[in-house]
């Protein structure tokens, strides 16, 4: 089954229930501060393989000041970079692999936006690692608010063999 599609019909119940002390240790191997994490909850992890979770667009973030005056929507790159968080979570999860740290996003390709996303709304993140070559992560990612698809990506993210 193509990987895209195999990421569509990914349930976020099918695995692992997070606890808190999951995403804290999750978000502490993202090289990000707090002030540009794009990750409040992480619904399922697949160690290694895929993950689901969630940002709520909360309205007093910066960006959304320019971005549109009057009508704030959350910028397409930041779409990009909360799929690319997630990715780097999944990528990171698998105690029993070689794990890269230090992740970064190295390349993106068949980056499609269907909708917009503002204040008010839940992004649901999905990410599905489709390859691995060394410290090369390969994932397939979308990002939903409610049913509605709004941004569907491959991406790659690089890092250093730990």
């Amino acid at each position: 089954m193509e990987a895209r599609t195999q990421l569509l019909r990914y349930r976020a119940a099918e695995k692992v229930n997070p606890s808190t002390d999951l995403l804290d240790k999750a978000l502490s191997s993202l090289p990000h501060g707090p002030e540009f994490r794009f990750v409040d909850r992480l619904i399922s992890l697949d160690p290694g393989k895929a993950g689901v979770a969630e940002y709520r667009i909360r309205g007093d973030e910066h960006f959304l000041r320019g971005h549109f005056p009057g009508a704030p929507m959350m910028p397409g790159v930041l779409l990009v970079e909360a799929a690319a968080q997630l990715a780097g979570i999944v990528a990171q999860s698998n105690e029993a692999s070689t794990r890269p740290s230090s992740l970064r996003l190295a390349a993106l390709r068949n980056v499609k936006f269907f909708g917009t996303a503002g204040p008010g709304e839940t992004l649901q993140l999905k990410a599905l690692i489709s390859g691995r070559l060394g410290s090369l992560i390969q994932a397939n990612a979308q990002v939903l608010v409610g049913i509605r698809v709004v941004m569907v990506t491959q991406l790659t993210l690089a890092g250093s063999e730990c």
